[in-house]
């Protein structure tokens, strides 16, 4: 009957180790410090995009396409970019050339150049500007077929200082002959248009 007891509390023992084994956290999971990892938190930043700016390398050239007319345009301004201010005035400088196909010897004449320039800002279109048009003085309009070439400078007045930007609109009328000795013309119309990013003070 002893020996059954001692058994009896022995076994008791040994239940109350293993319960108090297994109760809590083990103790190499906290030494006393927080192991909790706090959740990253994240700013959302807008950033505008970046304004067009057809100018920005200084130039830029553009092929245009009328009828049997091909124009080849290059535009530039003497003034940097960052002073295309909107109270500033704003040259923009350009020379053109032409070649027609078939050339059968007939020329090319241009009777005029056009430029509107139309201030935008990220709501739309603001007033338009004057257009500015540069008409030949002799007839029938000035030769541009290679190796002549047209050159002029529009000057861009100021703008509302709400705008980003200026939209060029350019339009050019030739005059083709229909045959090398003819004095009948074909009038054909080229346009192109360009943006210019207004500098922001």
């Amino acid at each position: 009957m002893k020996a059954v007891r001692r058994t009896a509390i022995v076994g008791g023992a040994l239940a109350a180790t293993l319960s108090l084994t297994a109760c809590g956290p083990a103790p190499w999971n906290n030494w006393g410090y927080e192991t909790t990892t706090p959740s990253p938190t994240f700013t959302q930043q807008t950033i505008a995009p970046p304004v067009e700016n057809d100018l920005s390398s200084g130039s830029t050239q553009r092929d245009l396409q009328a009828g049997a007319v091909a124009a080849t345009v290059d535009y530039w301004s003497t003034l940097s970019m960052d002073k295309w201010s909107a109270t500033a005035i704003k040259p923009v400088s350009l020379s053109l050339i032409t070649t027609v196909t078939p050339d059968d010897g007939q020329k090319v004449y241009l009777q005029r150049a056009t430029m509107t320039a139309i201030p935008q800002n990220a709501d739309g279109e603001l007033t338009a500007l004057d257009p500015q048009v540069d008409a030949s003085s002799v007839a029938p309009g000035y030769l541009v077929l290679s190796p002549y070439s047209y050159s002029q400078t529009f000057n861009v007045g100021p703008v509302p200082s709400t705008a980003t930007s200026v939209r060029l609109q350019f339009t050019y009328d030739f005059l083709v002959q229909t045959t090398p000795t003819s004095n009948e013309y074909a009038k054909q119309t080229a346009s192109d248009t360009l943006v210019v990013a207004i500098a922001q003070q």
